[in-house]
């Protein structure tokens, strides 16, 4: 790609980018929320048209780039959001719109199933052709759209995020499935936050910032600390806030916390001012934890107290009501109303407050959001702005919003900067870190990334199988144990 310029009204998205990947190669791309990575992308698919430049592939320039024409040339996106038929079989998946046919025009499933079986062969996956593909796991639906990929006899793949569903076992099993294939000469974009994956996967990254290149480098050649510097024009040495840390009284106890073949014998504490972190593997509970306490799932529980109430709520509305709020891992589908403004979604949690004789006061309404908005530092064009259009992290800010204006005490927030560029992540951490500290809210973290457990929380609970596997303090907490105690190793020293 040779200088790509897009123009949006009102905004320059991408400034005069130059982008080339080699065959064989997987090019990291990295930058906050808004740099142009997905425009970048939409644009050497084919989805958007740039306003300058050109894209060359194999020496010959593309004239008119389409989506049909891209996938033509070997050129596929595999997004966060999966693209494929849910209730079509895997088979029919691979072969979608191309479906073979035998001499009397019917469709050859034989064939069908033959071309799917030789396609997962070459990536070492086993499944059944015939299931269909709402059966089967979120990693195995990836490994489908890679395969979908090759089918199309793909030249270059661009995996948008492709971790942000995965756990650490499946993760490393599409790394491996990435370095097979870049082995047989087909090359890599990958997108991603996470800047540990660009180290292990990557051989050379390129950085955006607010729609230019800031720099491509050798990984070999590169740190984090400068890689972060370059994406956000500052340094982060201080991600993590400075925290005057004096938790207060008890706010939840729970004991003896069941619910079969899922959550065992749960015993949990938390006081306000405090922030508490729950990590493990994936499966190990943490979610199902989260969603038990505010009574989405069905549980039983020993000995309950909330405040001063000892009766678990029956749902997510009732915990809300007693001052406990959950902010859900997956914030598209679960948390945000997409379609609706972002006035909507922060005062949905608490209309009766806005609301004079039956009737919601526009004024009200429109006071209390602006001022949660300016207290959050939400980047957004105004209260009626659509909260899909807005950045991840603006629209997790949106979440935790609603949450103050429903008055919770009681914080649970699963995943808090999952698809949340680095600046992005300390501003997050540092709302969080306010809300313990300056407004003695309690609150529960669930999270993959160990070091955001390690520098925002108090205490450390450790779950495996359905179980509490180790409790740390902050102090006596490193990545080492408590990834012992996630797998249980002999090393696990609980505090």
């Amino acid at each position: 790609m040779r200088g790509i310029l897009k123009r949006f009204p009102g905004v320059v998205a991408l400034q005069y980018v130059d982008l080339d990947v080699r065959r064989g190669e997987v090019l990291g791309l990295i930058g906050e929320n808004g740099a142009g990575k997905s425009t970048l992308m939409k644009i050497l698919s084919g989805a958007y048209q740039a306003d300058a430049g050109e894209i060359v592939m194999g020496g010959e320039r593309i004239a008119r780039p389409t989506p049909q024409r891209m996938l033509e040339l070997g050129i596929s996106v595999i997004y966060q959001e999966m693209m494929l038929a849910p209730h079509l079989t895997v088979a029919e998946n691979l072969c979608l719109g191309r479906l073979p046919t035998n001499r009397y025009g019917l469709v050859d499933w034989t064939a069908t199933r033959r071309n799917s079986l030789e396609t997962m062969a070459r990536l070492g996956f086993n499944v059944d052709p015939d299931a269909r593909l709402d059966s089967l796991s979120v990693a195995q639906r990836q490994m489908v759209e890679i395969a979908s990929a090759l089918s199309r006899h793909a030249r270059l793949v661009i995996l948008d995020e492709p971790s942000a569903v995965l756990g650490g076992a499946e993760l490393d099993r599409l790394f491996e499935v990435i370095r097979k294939l870049a082995r047989e000469g087909v090359g890599f974009v990958y997108i991603s936050h996470r800047l540990q994956e660009v180290f292990r996967i990557c051989d050379r990254v390129t950085v955006l910032r607010d729609g230019a290149v800031v720099g491509t480098h050798a990984v070999a050649d590169v740190d984090a600390a400068t890689l972060i510097r370059m994406m956000v024009g500052r340094q982060l040495a201080d991600i993590y806030p400075l925290r005057d840390r004096r938790p207060g009284r008890e706010v939840l106890s729970v004991r003896g916390l069941n619910r079969p073949r899922v959550l065992r014998g749960i015993d949990l504490d938390i006081s306000s001012g405090e922030i508490l972190g729950i990590c493990g593997m994936a499966g190990s509970g943490r979610t199902e934890l989260l969603r038990a306490l505010v009574g989405a799932d069905p549980a039983v529980c020993a000995s309950w107290r909330l405040g001063d109430g000892e009766r678990r709520p029956s749902g997510p509305r009732e915990a809300i009501a007693n001052g406990m709020v959950l902010l859900p891992e997956d914030r598209k589908t679960e948390g945000c109303f997409l379609p609706q403004s972002v006035a909507f979604n922060i005062t949905i949690s608490r209309l009766g407050a806005l609301t004079r004789n039956g009737l919601l006061s526009e004024d009200s309404e429109r006071d209390a959001v602006a001022a949660l908005i300016r207290r959050l530092g939400i980047r957004t064009p105004g209260p009626a702005a659509r909260i899909r259009d807005l950045s991840g992290g603006n629209q997790q800010k949106c979440l935790i919003a609603r949450s103050l204006n429903a008055d919770c005490a009681i914080l649970l927030i699963d995943e808090p900067t999952r698809g949340v560029d680095v600046g992005a992540k300390r501003e997050i951490y540092q709302l969080l870190a306010d809300l313990a500290d300056g407004h003695g809210a309690a609150i529960v973290i669930v999270s993959s990334e160990l070091p955001e457990i390690l520098g925002l929380c108090d205490r450390i609970v450790v779950m495996r199988d359905g179980r509490i596997a180790g409790r740390f303090d902050r102090g006596a907490a490193t990545e080492e144990s408590l990834l012992a105690a996630a797998l249980g190793a002999d090393a696990a020293q609980a505090a």
